[in-house]
C-alpha cells in the first residue's frame, strides 16, 4: 500500500450515500471551504463526490499519480457538483472523477448528445469555459438502465429496452421524478413505442433511487422493470439482465477524469489515460461490492487491489 493510502480519509458516515441522491443532494459540510490554492509543479490535489463509487475512483486516481511520483493528496465526500465545480475553479482541489453525461447536462441542460463520443465531443468547449479539462474516458459507465429478472428477459424473450412491447401490461419501478424525464415513460413511449399512454405501463415510485427497495420490488415481483443504475452489485448478485439501448436513449455516462488546466501535464494524462483505458462497468461494480458489501473493504485497500491487477501499481 502507498503511503498516502495509509493516511486518515474523510469517510466516516457517507458509505450508505446513494449515488443518484449524492449527486441531486447538498453536502451540509464542505470540506473545501478552507480555500487555499494547489501547490504548483506536480502537486494534485485528488476530491471525489459525497458517494463511495466516486471515492474509490479518486483513490484509483490518487495511488496511480502518487505511484508515478506526483505530489499528492485528496479531499473526498465535497458534495454535488454545485460545489466540486467551484472547488476546481479556486484550486480547493484539481482533478476528480466525472461522468461525462452528468458533467455536460451541468454545462447544458438542453444537450443532445447521447453517445460516448458525442458526449466526449462537446465536452473540452463546455468545461474549457471554466479553465477545465477532460483526457480520455473509460468504458465504465455508471448510469440508468431498464432492468429485469433473468427468468422475465428468458420467458420473454428480452434483450432491449424496445422488447419491453411483448411484456404488456407491465409495472416499472423508479425514482419519483422518472414519469417525467426523457428517458424515462416519456422516452418508452417516444423512443420505443411502448404502450405508455395506452395503460400498458403502471409506474411504481421507489424513493431510493435503484436502491434495496427498488431491488427487492424487482426480485420479489412487485414489479417486472425497474431504473436500475449499472454499476449496481445488486445486478451480479441477483443476476438480474439489463436491457440494451440500441437508440442510446439514456446518455452516456462514462467516467472521466476532469482536471484544471493548469497542472495538465503529458505525464499526468498518460497515467490517468491508462485508467480509463483498464476501467470497465463490471470493475465499477466489484469494487463497489468490496467497499459496499459484507466484507467492508476501505476504498483505499479496494482502489489498490484494482490497479495491481490492472498492471498499473507495483506491490
Amino acid at each position: 500500500m502507498t503511503s498516502r493510502a495509509r493516511t486518515t480519509r474523510l469517510t466516516a458516515g457517507l458509505l450508505a450515500v446513494g449515488t443518484a441522491v449524492a449527486l441531486a443532494g447538498c453536502a451540509t459540510a464542505d470540506p473545501t471551504s478552507s480555500g487555499g490554492d494547489a501547490a504548483d509543479g506536480d502537486a494534485i490535489i485528488v476530491g471525489s463526490f459525497a458517494f463511495p463509487e466516486s471515492e474509490i475512483l479518486g483513490e484509483i486516481y490518487a495511488q496511480a499519480l502518487e505511484a508515478e511520483g506526483f505530489d499528492v493528496s485528496t479531499k473526498f465526500n465535497i458534495g454535488p457538483r454545485q460545489q466540486t465545480i467551484p472547488a476546481l475553479q479556486d484550486g480547493s482541489i484539481n482533478l476528480i472523477p466525472e461522468y461525462n453525461g452528468n458533467l455536460l447536462a451541468y454545462y447544458d441542460t438542453a444537450y443532445e448528445e447521447r453517445t460516448t463520443e458525442d458526449v466526449d465531443a462537446a465536452l473540452p468547449d463546455a468545461v474549457g469555459a471554466d479553465d477545465l479539462q477532460v483526457l480520455d474516458s473509460a468504458e465504465a459507465e455508471d448510469k440508468d438502465a431498464y432492468v429485469v429478472t433473468k427468468k422475465t428477459a428468458e420467458d420473454n424473450d428480452l434483450t432491449a429496452i424496445g422488447d419491453l412491447k411483448a411484456l404488456e401490461p407491465f409495472s416499472l419501478a423508479s425514482n419519483p421524478q422518472f414519469g417525467e424525464l426523457g428517458y424515462g415513460i416519456p422516452g418508452l413511449r417516444d423512443v420505443y413505442g411502448v404502450g405508455v399512454d395506452a395503460g400498458q405501463v403502471t409506474f411504481v415510485p421507489y424513493e431510493d433511487f435503484g436502491g434495496p427497495d427498488t431491488v427487492q420490488a424487482l426480485v420479489d415481483g412487485t414489479v417486472q422493470v425497474a431504473d436500475i443504475y449499472t454499476t449496481s452489485p445488486a445486478i451480479k448478485a441477483e443476476d438480474l439482465v439489463v436491457l440494451e439501448d440500441p437508440e442510446n436513449m439514456i446518455s452516456a455516462q462514462n467516467v472521466i477524469p476532469l482536471l484544471s488546466k493548469d497542472i495538465y501535464t503529458d505525464k499526468l494524462a498518460e497515467v490517468l489515460n491508462a485508467i480509463s483505458a483498464k476501467l470497465t462497468t463490471d470493475d465499477l461494480i466489484d469494487l463497489r461490492e468490496r467497499v459496499e458489501g459484507d466484507e467492508k473493504a476501505s476504498a483505499a485497500t479496494a482502489a489498490e487491489e484494482w490497479l495491481t491487477a490492472a498492471g498499473l501499481l507495483d506491490k
